[in-house]
């Protein structure tokens, strides 16, 4: 070639252009990822032609990129594989698009955002959100070759001419328009080879100055990385974070390829649950902070890496979640997972056990959520124990089977401390300690799973043996009312309010004169309101309260209620009924008040008598 010559790119680029220019411009930073990993590919190439050719110039690969703050002038030069005028106007002027109308059609009205434009063969035509004019200088790598310049200022028309570069390589010059001065900043630049190109395999350059970290670990065979490794790659991945419990090294070559390394944070507030931390890469080229559509949703709380080179990431998410591949790739990290799990439990139980509780969360809601998950981690569910003890769920049921009579006691961690508790804890029972929101839904959960596994709430019923079934008999009096009588009129005077139920028993405890008992199905009716934000204290005024007939309390107030005093007795009935609710946290700041104002006038009453 020995003069300029002119024309027009060939595809329906007046369609194509104002996608690009406009409707990515928000995401207009891509343009330096598409540039600078088209310089990444072009080394590659070279690096493979030179097992097998020999070429001018050295082996000393390289991205550099400069600009020139007075000329708005920004450039991405490689010393890789170059052009030839034929493959300038092969691979610039007819772009490799067969698709583009379909593109147009598919993608101008939707919100779903192709990822990586470079998968439509656009990659380079992103430079134009930003750029005035580009010019490209490149010079193939076949000796004897003519460097070529082609230039564009519309990306629609174009002027290709014989060029003066004596190297090898490409090097494109962007002549930034109005709205994009912020890319003649240095530290804009290394902030985006940070985010997107920190992994690619030749080093980037900004100013001289080297921008990128190039290693990505996940790269490497697990069987040579050391922990330290592991560690530090996570410390350079999330700075900020606390040092993670373990890790899952991903390295797939068939039947699709995977590589990646996701690592189990420590989850030390229920909201942990809600961040995402998997980063998204194709080819070592950072794509997405988002991986939902890859992993169930369960597996988002895991921080780290995956990168898949097959991903076809320029479609829509809803096409993504029913690609057969990605459900591929989603059951094997997930049993990739589960068998990590397995694997840590089974080399160190112990440590297992004590890192449970920032792992919880995560496992009870993959149990829940993915059947799969469940049947390979289903033997790793875990509890606190009343007795201090982290047990297996299915070890507990073996340990109390006999006692519980097939009922696994439960209650809140908050109750630890209740008379519940101690009613238990006296005869020698046990129950399983729930924390978190979710354990309402988990346990309901695992009721359906096992059909021998029934769970109750300590303060729902009182369990048989808490009960003096040896007590004497509850005889009548001389007006043909028995204690059980006497005490239901008395404490349904005192209580005066509906949805209150009122049973006598005889407990073993004496020194217990009543509790509250809450039915199961409303418990878990309230719990699960709760979970989604619903008020539940309209629901629990709906209960039992269980006198006990051996306590001297109530003996007492029996006897006052016979004699000379029945109003005090009324007024020690109400005093009974307050503390049950305070015991069972049943009152608002309102009736908390009350109470206060009841306990002061009886003392008084109390200290006049």
């Amino acid at each position: 070639m020995s003069e300029e010559v002119k024309g027009r790119i060939s595809v329906e680029t007046e369609n194509i252009f104002p996608i690009i220019k406009k409707w990515l411009y928000s995401e207009k930073d891509i343009f330096l990822r598409e540039l600078v990993s088209n310089a990444c590919d072009a080394i590659a190439k070279l690096k493979k032609i030179s097992l097998s050719e020999e070429f001018e110039g050295g082996t000393d690969y390289r991205i550099d990129l400069n600009f020139d703050q007075n000329e708005r002038i920004l450039t991405i030069q490689d010393n890789g594989i170059g052009m030839s005028e034929e493959e300038v106007h092969k691979y610039i002027n007819q772009i490799a698009f067969s698709g583009a109308e379909e593109f147009v059609k598919k993608y101008q009205g939707e919100g779903d955002k192709p990822e990586i434009i470079g998968h439509f063969g656009l990659g380079f035509y992103s430079c134009f959100m930003v750029s005035s004019k580009v010019r490209i200088e490149t010079k193939s790598y076949r000796k004897g070759s003519q460097p070529v310049v082609w230039e564009s200022e519309s990306g629609t028309e174009f002027t290709i001419k014989p060029g003066e570069t004596t190297e090898r390589g490409t090097k494109i010059s962007l002549f930034l328009d109005g709205d994009s001065g912020e890319y003649l900043d240095p530290w804009k630049l290394k902030e985006l080879v940070r985010k997107y190109c920190d992994f690619l395999p030749v080093p980037i350059y900004v100013k001289e100055e080297k921008a990128n970290k190039q290693t990505p670990l996940w790269s490497e065979q697990p069987s040579s990385v050391k922990k330290e490794q592991y560690d530090d790659f996570y410390k350079y991945l999330f700075p900020f974070a606390e040092d993670p419990l373990f890790h899952v090294h991903l390295n797939v070559d068939y039947p699709f390829k995977l590589q990646g390394i996701l690592y189990f944070p420590r989850l030390k507030h229920e909201l942990d649950a809600n961040r995402m931390g998997i980063k998204l890469y194709c080819n070592h080229v950072f794509v997405s902070d988002e991986a939902k559509e890859l992993v169930p949703q369960f597996l988002t709380v895991l921080q780290g890496t995956l990168d898949i080179p097959d991903l076809p990431l320029n479609v829509s998410r809803s096409y993504l979640q029913n690609d057969p591949l990605v459900k591929k790739i989603s059951s094997h990290i997930v049993k990739k997972v589960s068998d990590k799990l397995q694997e840590e439990f089974k080399r160190d139980p112990d440590e297992f056990r004590k890192n449970w509780d920032e792992i919880s969360l995560f496992v009870k809601y993959g149990l829940m959520t993915d059947e799969k998950f469940y049947e390979s981690a289903k033997d790793l569910i875990f509890f606190r124990s009343s007795n201090g003890d982290l047990t297996k769920l299915e070890d507990y049921v073996e340990r109390n089977k006999e006692k519980n009579l097939g009922k696994i006691y439960y209650a809140g961690e908050a109750e630890l401390s209740s008379v519940y508790m101690d009613l238990l804890k006296s005869q020698g029972l046990e129950a399983v300690l729930v924390d978190s929101r979710i354990d309402s839904h988990f346990l309901q959960f695992l009721e359906g799973k096992n059909a021998d596994w029934k769970f109750q709430r300590v303060d729902s019923e009182l369990a048989d043996q808490v009960l003096d079934k040896e007590a004497s008999p509850d005889l009548a009096d001389s007006e043909n009312k028995t204690i059980e009588d006497r005490l239901k009129e008395i404490f349904s005077k005192a209580v005066g309010r509906e949805g209150v139920e009122i049973k006598t028993e005889a407990l073993k405890a004496e020194d217990v004169p009543s509790v509250i008992l809450l039915p199961e199905h409303l418990r878990r009716i309230a719990e699960m309101g709760q979970f989604y934000g619903q008020k539940s204290s309209e629901l629990l005024k709906t209960h039992t309260l269980l006198i006990n007939r051996k306590s001297k309390l109530v003996k007492n107030i029996l006897s006052l209620s016979k004699g000379l005093h029945p109003e005090k007795a009324e007024k020690l009935a109400r005093s009974v009924y307050d503390l049950a609710l305070l015991g069972a946290k049943l009152l608002s700041e309102e009736e908390l008040s009350a109470m206060v104002r009841r306990q002061r006038d009886l003392l008084e009453q109390l200290s006049s008598d």
